[in-house]
């Protein structure tokens, strides 16, 4: 036996002097010995027992962005990187109190905030990120994830906002994840149709055989989240919507990804047993001890007490719901001990009335029942949750779902409803559709794009030669690399030079820069 707050048993001294010292009055000498056992009971007596693995929830979240090239083409407007940009603000305000890191990448990744919960520190580095200063062209998923396996944190959350670039093992990249123990979530940041990706200049981008270079959203993406378990997700009509997208898709993973493995004491409380004798000496002293016995028998049944008071709880809940007093059913559906289908539900629909869609939807998630009715009805719900977030292609799944457990004309109306919905949510995404050869264009850059968007995305740029690119620009291009090689230094920039230095590292070996 251990104690747990030993320094209570300083009060013993006093309470022995008094009682070594002797009274007349036997009622006394009983109140210093229930005062004693009261003492003895506050510095908790526990059996120690082994050490026990327990799970603690502790969500971190990686959020990896792509910083290349190929992410300022506007098929997502205003641009894929400013869409990304706005998404990851919108994302820390939907999770004030994760644990998020923050890592940008091109042909090398760079962590650039640390694990913390200060989010301001985090939007701080995002803001400051200069894609202008960033020479590296290309893409490596590869290089991201081997970064992310030398991490020692366990499982992880990551967030991937892409348009995928010119990575194709996918053997080799379901490897890394798996290795990882990551938890994927893609924010798949491009069209199938792809765009032309505008230069600085203003002139269209080139290959070196002087065709236009068409950028598109890699399947690869893809077909990665459906090989390990992850989610792929495209963007919404706004940022917000997006951010909230994937903040589902995080409690899709909550499973797997919010636990981890604590080893902790575990102890058999025992402080019961002095309290019970200091009431037992009261009451034999002040009253006939017989009597009152039936009090230890009720705390033993608390149980049966705690189903009286959650009946009590549940009752008051229902009439504030009425009320629609919701701070107030949701207060007493709190205090409920063990929770039933019915409190469940209503605690869900409470959530949902407050527009607290995503707490609703985890709500309802969380009850099982074996009826059909209860069945439909929590997919239902569920339905028109995803629908008030504009998570349109969930709430078709949850109102299919319904409808094969029965006919249901709201169910079937809602369907019509977001699937419309869904439709003008993408056609607001601002796809910017390749020109055709006969379309009029004021730039001769732009004729003939349509023969020649079969030529991948990934084909390198010559740098040098046609495409409104002057051979003195060419020059100059190659001025400043061979600069950079021979100094080994680049301009000082806000967010440090050596953050510029890490992700620019060996970007004149670049093979596929687009």
């Amino acid at each position: 036996m251990t104690l747990l707050y030993p320094g209570f048993l300083w009060l013993l001294i006093p309470l022995g002097l008094l009682l070594w010292q002797g009274t007349s009055s036997i009622v006394q000498r009983v109140h210093l010995m229930v005062l004693m056992l009261i003492v003895i009971s506050l510095s908790r007596p526990v059996q120690e027992q082994a050490l026990q693995e327990a799970d603690i929830k502790a969500k971190d979240i990686i959020i990896a962005l792509d910083v290349s090239y190929s992410m300022k083409a506007t098929d997502i407007q205003p641009t894929r990187y400013d869409f990304a940009k706005e998404t990851i603000s919108a994302l820390l305000k939907e999770n004030p109190s994760d644990n998020i890191m923050l890592l940008a990448f091109t042909t090398n990744p760079l962590l650039l905030s640390p694990p913390t919960t200060d989010h301001t520190l985090i939007n701080i580095a995002l803001q400051s990120l200069n894609p202008e200063f960033i020479l590296t062209k290309g893409t490596s998923l590869e290089k991201l994830f081997k970064k992310l396996a030398a991490m020692k944190m366990g499982d992880k959350n990551l967030i991937l906002m892409t348009d995928g670039g010119e990575e194709n093992d996918l053997a080799k990249l379901t490897s890394l994840v798996e290795e990882s123990n990551i938890a994927l979530s893609v924010l798949a940041l491009g069209t199938t149709q792809g765009t032309t990706v505008t230069k600085e200049d203003g002139t269209l981008l080139k290959d070196k055989e002087d065709q236009l270079v068409i950028s598109r959203i890699n399947p690869l993406l893809s077909a990665l989240a459906s090989s390990v378990s992850g989610t792929y997700i495209t963007p919404s009509s706004t940022p917000e919507a997006t951010a909230n997208d994937l903040s589902d898709a995080l409690e899709e993973n909550e499973a797997k990804a919010e636990h981890v493995q604590k080893m902790q004491h575990h102890y058999l409380e025992l402080y019961q047993i002095p309290l019970a004798l200091a009431l037992l000496l009261f009451f034999m002293v002040h009253t006939r001890a017989v009597k009152y016995l039936f009090l230890l028998f009720a705390l033993a049944g608390l149980p049966a007490q705690a189903s009286m008071l959650d009946d009590y709880h549940l009752t008051r809940a229902y009439k504030s719901y009425q009320k629609s007093d919701l701070n107030s059913t949701r207060r007493h559906l709190k205090q409920i001990q063990t929770p039933s289908l019915q409190s469940r539900i209503t605690l869900a629909n409470t959530y949902y009335r407050q527009r607290a869609f995503k707490k609703a939807i985890k709500t309802y998630k969380s009850i099982r029942s074996t009826s059909t009715n209860v069945k439909q009805a929590l997919y239902y719900n569920i339905a028109n949750a995803y629908a008030m977030l504009e998570s349109y292609d969930k709430a078709k799944i949850y109102y299919t779902k319904t409808l094969q457990l029965g006919a249901d004309a709201d169910a079937e109306h809602n369907l019509r409803l977001v699937a419309l919905l869904s439709d003008k949510k993408s056609a607001s995404l601002g796809i910017a559709h390749p020109k055709s050869q006969d379309s009029s264009s004021s730039k001769s850059e732009d004729q003939g794009e349509d023969k020649e968007e079969t030529r991948s995305e990934d084909d390198p740029s010559s740098g040098s030669g046609g495409g409104g690119e002057s051979q003195s620009q060419s020059k100059k291009d190659q001025k400043t690399k061979q600069q950079l090689l021979s100094t080994g230094e680049e301009e000082q920039h806000p967010l440090s030079s050596k953050v510029y230095e890490l992700i620019n590292k060996g970007y004149i070996r670049e093979k596929q820069p687009w």
